[in-house]
Order: C-alpha cells, then sequence, then structure tokens
C-alpha cells in the first residue's frame, strides 16, 4: 500500500523570496546600529522631553544610533557616569561640566539646550520682600554644589546678606515658612508649590535672568577622548537629540504623551499637570524668541565667559578650557 504523501502549502515564489530577504536584512539593519548610552541629571520628566522624542520617533535610529536613556536622581550624578565612560553622553549643567572638567577630564559641550536660565528665588508676598536687600539677615535655603555659584554671586552684587540654609531635594521648609525665601526652578519647584494648594499670587518670585546672573543650564556633554575617537557618532547624536527638541516644541501634545509614557512607566511621583507646566516653561528656554539674543542649541562664547568669571569669583573654578576647546569650535550644525 502507497504510504500518504505529506502536503506542504506552496508558497508563491516571489512571497518566499521577500521572506527571505526580510530575514537576511533586519539582522543586517540592526547590528549596524551603534549603541549609545545618554545618562540625565535627574529622573524622567518634562525637563528631558527632547531626547525621548528622538528616540521614539526614530531621529536616532536615522542616524545609525541604538540609543538608551538612562536617568539620574539622588546620588546618581551624570558627570561621573560620563567621566568613567559607563555613558557616551550626558546632560549637565554648564557649571557643572566646567567644575569637572577643571577636577577630572575635560568635557565638551556638544549642544547648549537650555539656554535661558529658569533659576529663581521664590519667596512669601507677605513678608513684602521688594529687593534682594530686604533679605538681609533672615534665613532662606539654597541649593548647594553647582547650585550654590548663581545664587552667591548674585546675592553678593545685590548687597544682600542673608543666612545661608542648606536646601536637598524639597521645598517643605519654605512651605513650612521655616525660610523666608528659596531656590527654584520656574519649571519645576514654583508649580510644586502651587500643586500643594498655594496661589501663584501668594508668592513673588525674583529671576536672576533680570540681573544677569541667570546662566545656560542643560547641555549635551561627552569627554574630548570619546568625541576624537567618533566625531560622527557625536555629531549625529547632536543632530537627532535637537531635531528632537525642535520636534516637542511644534507638536507640544504628543510631547507631552511621550513624556508621559516614561513618568508611567518608572512610576515616577508627579502627575501630568506638572508635566504639562514643566514642558510649557523648559521650551521657552530651549527654542529662542523673538527678542532672545541665544541661538538654538549653541552656547555663546558671552555665556561662556561669564560663566566662568562668575564660577572663579565664587572660588568654584581656577582655570577653564577655552571656548574652542570647550565646544568643539562652537560652530556646530543646528537643523
Amino acid at each position: 500500500m502507497a504510504k500518504n504523501k505529506r502536503h506542504f502549502p506552496r508558497w508563491p515564489v516571489t512571497l518566499l523570496a521577500t521572506i527571505l530577504l526580510m530575514l537576511w536584512t533586519f539582522p543586517l539593519q540592526a547590528a549596524d546600529l551603534q549603541p549609545v548610552r545618554l545618562m540625565l541629571q535627574w529622573s524622567h520628566q518634562a525637563q528631558f522631553a527632547g531626547y525621548y522624542v528622538a528616540l521614539e520617533k526614530g531621529f536616532y535610529k536615522d542616524k545609525g544610533l541604538d540609543v538608551s536613556i538612562v536617568p539620574g536622581g539622588p546620588g546618581l550624578d551624570a558627570a561621573d557616569f560620563l567621566i568613567r565612560g559607563q555613558v557616551d553622553f550626558a546632560s549637565l549643567w554648564l557649571s557643572a561640566a566646567l567644575a569637572r572638567s577643571e577636577k577630572d577630564i575635560p568635557l565638551v559641550n556638544l549642544a547648549q539646550v537650555v539656554n535661558s536660565s529658569n533659576l529663581v528665588l521664590m519667596t512669601w508676598k507677605k513678608d513684602n520682600i521688594s529687593t534682594l536687600s530686604d533679605l538681609s539677615g533672615k534665613k532662606i535655603s539654597v541649593w548647594g554644589g553647582d547650585f550654590r555659584a548663581p545664587y552667591a554671586a548674585w546675592l553678593q552684587a545685590m548687597n544682600a546678606r542673608p543666612e545661608l540654609v542648606p536646601q536637598y531635594y524639597s521645598v517643605n521648609l519654605f512651605l513650612q515658612q521655616g525660610v523666608v525665601a528659596c531656590s527654584a526652578m520656574y519649571y519645576n519647584e514654583v508649580h510644586m508649590a502651587y500643586q500643594t494648594g498655594i496661589d501663584m499670587d501668594e508668592l513673588k518670585l525674583f529671576f536672576l535672568r533680570d540681573d544677569e546672573f541667570g546662566f545656560p543650564e542643560d547641555g549635551i556633554y561627552t569627554t574630548r577622548d570619546a568625541l576624537a575617537k567618533n566625531p560622527e557618532q557625536a555629531r549625529n547624536f547632536r543632530e537627532a537629540s535637537l531635531a528632537g527638541w525642535k520636534y516637542a516644541a511644534e507638536n507640544p501634545d504628543e510631547a507631552l504623551e511621550i513624556v508621559m509614557q516614561y513618568v508611567i512607566k518608572d512610576n515616577v511621583p508627579t502627575n501630568r499637570p506638572h508635566m504639562k507646566w514643566m514642558l510649557e516653561k523648559i521650551l521657552t528656554s530651549v527654542i529662542p524668541g523673538t527678542q532672545d539674543a541665544w541661538a538654538f542649541g549653541r552656547l555663546s562664547r558671552q555665556d561662556y565667559s561669564r560663566t566662568v568669571q562668575v564660577m572663579r569669583q565664587q572660588g568654584l573654578l581656577q582655570q577653564s578650557p577655552t571656548y574652542e576647546d570647550f565646544t568643539d569650535g562652537g560652530l556646530g550644525y543646528v537643523p
């Protein structure tokens, strides 16, 4: 008796060829992407929206990069990770990058993302602080480290001599009226105070930038050695990141949705209204308006020199690289 023959489906030659081609090319495409790690200064939040957008919209992939975003947080210094070679790029404040360049190995500013300062001193309107000199003899809380220099120089220049109290990760001491003023970011702590039930008209804010003591904040950094070894990768990362920020500014609702994906996934203790406020405010510091003197994505020579001068006055910096060395010529492409 003849054995039963097994019948297999007859695939069209063109379909079979297509499947084989896909199986052949997809692994090659993935292998061609260069793995890259970016570390943030803090946990996932709208302050870093442009990087999430660049990743989710495929801007990094289009540049041949397989990017992993590493959140920071308490006790996690992005500069440390960058200097030790544990990440390839880091989002750092200008003052932090300058300080680490002097103490450790040279860092290079690939792009200046946040050009307009968001630092404020938050006071109670009921205390009738009309000028900074009114703070003399009163207790105020100020962040330490790299955040302290602008405040210290500002208060000194304004002839204010308050008693400085260390400020950590919250403004609770101010909210409980243990101090008459505290340091804050306009896009963050100011709105956090509002969400506790305080009306904005109960507060009086003093912006450091109004007295020319607000310095550039978040920038994209790598080490000088890493840049020398792979300048194309650094250029591609810079261009894709700035494209992400431009897209976020042009599509803020979509950018907010992307931010919330990261927030929810990591269980970050925040909420959508706060992230919306943060995104709106940070974007005004990233994308220049018609009256702004700074350019998108670039650190100006004037802002660099001003920051170096204040850090030296405060004893936080003895030596500094030239502007050209610190910015790799200062002439990077801005999309």
